[in-house]
């Protein structure tokens, strides 16, 4: 087998519109087509997509509550993680920086998914 491609991540939502302001408008990530008959949204981020697929039963308990970044995430890179955490913390959600003292971060969506944001120095 030779994998050639990373074509996208899936997340478990339950609240498809609460879960569209996070990903839309927060973190400001551009929306995609789709034809699928079940409720999701997809967003494309270069060549990946990130998949919200709506579960009613979804929410995301943290294995790892003292570092983040020790539990399932997806990541993303920003141009500049102070202004990220700024937006983040006015909207009401929680930020813990990363504990390796690079320019990091990791947040949870309303369902608890966590959410790395990552500059590159």
């Amino acid at each position: 087998m030779e994998i050639t491609e990373y074509l996208h991540t899936a997340l478990l939502v339950s609240d498809l519109d609460r879960a569209e302001n996070f990903y839309s408008n927060i973190l400001g990530l551009p929306k995609v087509e789709r034809v699928l008959k079940f409720p999701g949204v997809w967003y494309q981020i270069g060549s990946f997509q990130l998949h919200l697929i709506v579960d009613s039963q979804a929410h995301t308990e943290l294995n790892h509550r003292e570092k983040w970044g020790r539990n399932a995430h997806v990541a993303f890179c920003v141009a500049d993680v102070e202004a990220a955490k700024q937006k983040l913390v006015e909207a009401g959600y929680e930020v813990q920086m990363s504990a390796s003292g690079r320019a990091a971060l990791f947040t949870r969506d309303p369902d608890g998914n966590v959410v790395e944001l990552s500059q590159r120095s």
